[in-house]
């Protein structure tokens, strides 16, 4: 979604710093909350974090309108902002709870249960849906603003509307399993490879994909350091970050 509404092959929740949102506020809840406020509240504490950032996000980006550069580009900053500040959070811990918060920012699925996936379940039943009710704007958005808006799409509206889905969607799976890195990022390019541009087509194959690729992540994560146990971000993470890369020297002339 974040791909195709900002007509940017390199968007994820990770770039845009809703993950880092979701991620600091899940630091700032264990790190002062944890000892005094059930835990079953962190979840509603990550997606509190990735809301507010996404106001943030979305009031710096406007100047008449929100363009999909000033979206990345304030994005990539407040990533950058929220990073420091949960590294902060992490060494002045009051409660010496480093290691915890150091795994939850990796992002895993060890000890994943049914209570988790009833956490995500409404978010997931509510957005996925009006997801793919919005497909058709998303693929005219791709002929640009301009275009879009003279074919009927509203397409400030839209781009809000479905930057709230995405964090409602990125904020509800961080909540469960912490700040998985690049998922957002390759699964989504994957899908195109398979099914082509149509955002209609593409959706579903990314929310498989994007799920194989936490699987694996997590089995190799369990299998190949035995006895230890990695956590899945450490893997995605380091397929994600060389993908990054390349995308951003294969689009070097274009950016």
């Amino acid at each position: 979604m974040l791909q195709g509404m900002i007509r940017n092959p390199m968007a994820s929740p990770d770039v845009l710093g809703v993950t880092g949102g979701a991620s600091s506020a899940a630091v700032c809840f264990l790190s002062y909350f944890a000892g005094t406020v059930s835990i079953r509240f962190l979840p509603v504490a990550a997606m509190l974090g990735a809301a507010i950032v996404t106001v943030a996000l979305y009031s710096l980006a406007w100047k008449r309108g929100v363009t999909p550069l000033r979206l990345v580009l304030v994005g990539v900053g407040l990533s950058a902002i929220l990073s420091g500040i949960t590294t902060m959070m992490v060494l002045f811990n009051p409660r010496n709870e480093a290691d915890q918060a150091y795994v939850w920012l990796t992002g895993s699925v060890y000890g994943a249960n049914w209570e988790n996936v009833l956490t995500i379940l409404p978010w997931t039943v509510i957005l996925l849906p009006l997801a793919f009710a919005y497909a058709r704007h998303i693929d005219i958005v791709q002929l640009g603003d301009e275009t879009a808006t003279g074919s009927g799409s509203r397409v400030q509206f839209n781009r809000f509307l479905l930057l709230c889905v995405s964090v409602g969607l990125a904020g509800s799976a961080v909540s469960v399993a912490g700040g998985l890195s690049f998922v957002g990022l390759i699964a989504p390019h994957m899908a195109r490879k398979l099914m082509g541009p149509s955002f209609g087509k593409m959706f579903p194959v990314s929310v498989l994909l994007g799920a194989i690729v936490v699987v694996l992540a997590d089995l190799a994560g369990r299998m190949l350091f035995q006895p230890l146990d990695v956590p899945a971000g450490v893997f995605t993470a380091g397929v994600g970050a060389p993908f990054f890369i390349y995308l951003l020297y294969s689009k070097r002339n274009s950016i």
